[in-house]
């Protein structure tokens, strides 16, 4: 499988920290949150990896390069501005960055996480496969509840929050004109009403560190 690693958005929510440093190179035990990903990836057998750069992207180009220090094959999607999730999945598409015809994984660049990234695939009949968790303070009320039968539903009592991992089908995103800007959420949406979408709740490690309370929260998990 390839993987789109996120990494094109601002990080409003970050600066002053993100006015210099673009939040995936922000570090988290003791290295960036963008080569913790990488490494993990690596790890579970993932070697051809894209991502996606706008904001200070040169930035990430000269820490990872064209991955060979960390003996994976690393090519850039170069967003002149960000287009968002669905946006930037379908321009590295047009790009060729990502397979047309088999399902490819996608990562938020600030996350921090042990999921089994090895273990994730979309079942027979769905588009998608998001990875949820428990909801953190900063999102109480969750994105999608998880039936039964492995499939997302609208969310209610029992929601649970995406963890910006996910593995879609390409046709998903091929309606989209490439190089406009596009959010996930109403792609996600479509195939919960079709009910095309299947979740995995993941019960390990997660912080999602676009903030910066949730940040100090990450790097105090894995001691600084």
């Amino acid at each position: 499988m390839r993987a789109l690693i996120l990494s094109a958005g601002r990080g409003e929510r970050l600066r002053p920290l993100t006015d210099s440093l673009p939040k995936p190179l922000a570090e988290v035990g003791g290295e960036p949150l963008i080569v913790r990903h990488v490494r993990r990836l690596r790890e579970c057998g993932v070697c051809e990896i894209a991502v996606n750069i706008s904001h200070l992207g040169w930035r990430i180009k000269e820490t990872l390069g064209g991955g060979e220090p960390f003996g994976v094959s690393v090519r850039y999607s170069e967003e002149k501005t960000a287009l968002e999730t669905a946006g930037g999945i379908r321009f590295a598409m047009a790009q060729n960055l990502l397979p047309p015809n088999e399902p490819f994984l996608c990562v938020n660049a600030d996350i921090v996480c042990d999921i089994d990234f090895s273990a994730l695939s979309v079942p027979a009949g769905a588009e998608c496969l998001l990875v949820l968790a428990d909801n953190p303070p900063q999102h109480p009320r969750g994105d999608f509840s998880l039936g039964a039968d492995g499939l997302l539903t609208p969310p209610e009592k029992d929601a649970l929050t995406y963890c910006g991992v996910g593995v879609y089908r390409p046709h998903l995103f091929s309606h989209l004109p490439p190089g406009e800007t596009a959010k996930l959420a109403p792609v996600i949406n479509g195939a919960v009403r079709r009910r095309k979408a299947a979740g995995i709740k993941h019960c390990g490690l997660w912080h999602d560190a676009g903030t910066p309370e949730s940040l100090a929260a990450a790097r105090a998990a894995l001691g600084g």
